[in-house]
């Protein structure tokens, strides 16, 4: 039995360890169009500060117990005011009672929002983009607020789903809605609890006063669209992860690299790279030393650990009756594991062409998410080519592992079925 006493929010503070604030650059521009909460480009940097937009009146509706437990806190942290301040957006406040135990200054009142690129099924896209450059697709209504490092050596981000505007918000309001949220929140954990790759729910809380409004349905309609505004209440949802790094992040530098659109295109490229190698591949990481062990060779065996977590994925996928939906690059972890619950669904009766989502398209139904993910593979690896150089013995490995990638997805399929019927 577990004999360490449960951690109090100030003990889990008091373990912040801003990684990707260490690595990466924020973007150069931030300062001058502070306080970042307006829609505009963001075009270098990886990263822009933005303080949340508090959740007014914030009240308790759940919390995980489950990842409480796997974080060593104890459940009476949910109910703690300084906790629920933070998590809700009020970080100035939630962090009085903190600093009085002596957090390191490290933590700040302010998170972050990062940006990515888009690209669907292998198509780059920018006429989206309200600027139709690529530089305004990112986290809209997302900001990261924590970084930890646990005694376990577990690394934790920590996100505010309905955080507020930030740079990257393309209209919208930067709000999540009441029931959106509950549905993430228990989506997730269902996936944890069913040995899924997943991001987590940490705890969630909905304004007693704020409301957003939102398209839905009248009763008894019978359209594909919504066909009314309804108010609905505001609420944010705090998910966690060893990060939120994703296919299209790396895309939007590798873009940026191989047009060489400013002079540090190609070291912001290398030092996300490196970041996600340390972060989400750390055993990888730590036998990649020396100097023998050139960036190429990096680069390539994160490749082919990347493909093996992918095909991973998709088949805890199949297995499950999952369906992602809008299965784009930006949606797509570095990390393999499920991210994003938007628009997904759980099959009630087998039906390959399942798609719950009127938008998503044949290519995102149910038994054509190995192929989507097979695509975001390529994407990946097209972005990662300007760090390969003129190395050609790796140019030529790396080909190897694309092309080898949905037989092995295939073989790793097979497996899962195979289990099913055992």
């Amino acid at each position: 039995m577990n004999s360490t006493p449960p951690l109090s929010f100030t003990a889990l503070m008091q373990r912040t360890h801003p990684g990707l604030l260490r690595n990466l650059a924020a973007d150069p521009e931030q300062a001058r169009h502070a306080p970042n909460k307006t829609a505009r480009q963001v075009k270098s940097g990886h990263y822009v500060e933005v303080r949340p937009t508090s959740l007014p009146a914030p009240r308790y509706v759940i919390h995980s117990r489950d990842f409480f437990q796997a974080l060593g806190l104890a459940d009476a942290v949910a109910s703690d005011p300084a906790f629920m301040q933070f998590f809700t957006g009020d970080l100035e406040s939630g962090l009085e009672a903190a600093n009085a135990a002596g957090v390191s200054p490290t933590v700040r009142a302010s998170g972050w929002a990062t940006g990515y690129a888009l690209s669907i099924y292998g198509q780059e896209m920018v006429n989206n983009c309200p600027f139709r450059t690529g530089n305004g697709y990112g986290d809209g209504r997302a900001i990261s607020v924590l970084e930890v490092l646990l005694d376990d050596g577990q690394h934790w981000e920590f996100q505010l789903k309905g955080g507020g505007t930030t740079p990257y918000c393309r209209g919208g309001d930067g709000r999540a809605v009441l029931r959106s949220s509950i549905r993430e929140f228990l989506a997730s954990e269902a996936m944890a609890a069913l040995r899924v790759p997943s991001t987590r729910a940490l705890c969630l809380f909905v304004s007693g006063s704020e409301t957003v409004t939102r398209p839905w349905y009248s009763p008894g309609a019978k359209t594909q669209e919504p066909d009314r505004m309804v108010d609905e209440p505001a609420a944010i949802t705090t998910r966690a992860a060893p990060s939120f790094l994703r296919v299209g992040q790396v895309e939007l530098f590798g873009r940026r690299a191989k047009h060489n659109v400013h002079p540090r295109a190609l070291a912001e490229l290398e030092a996300i790279f490196l970041h996600a190698l340390d972060r989400e591949y750390p055993d990888l990481a730590a036998v990649l030393h020396g100097p023998e062990v050139t960036l190429a060779d990096k680069v390539v065996a994160m490749a082919r650990e990347f493909g093996v977590r992918l095909s991973n994925l998709v088949a805890h996928w199949i297995r499950v009756g999952y369906c992602q939906g809008n299965f784009n690059s930006d949606n797509c972890a570095l990390g393999g594991r499920t991210l994003d619950y938007g628009p997904f669904g759980f099959m009630e009766a087998y039906d390959p062409a399942f798609q719950m989502w009127i938008g998503g398209g044949e290519h995102f139904a149910f038994m054509n998410q190995p192929m989507a993910a097979v695509v975001n593979f390529r994407m990946f690896c097209t972005a990662m080519v300007p760090l390969l150089g003129q190395d050609t013995r790796a140019i030529k490995t790396m080909d190897a592992v694309v092309q080898a990638l949905p037989d092995s997805m295939a073989d790793t399929l097979h497996a899962m079925w195979a289990q099913k019927w055992a």
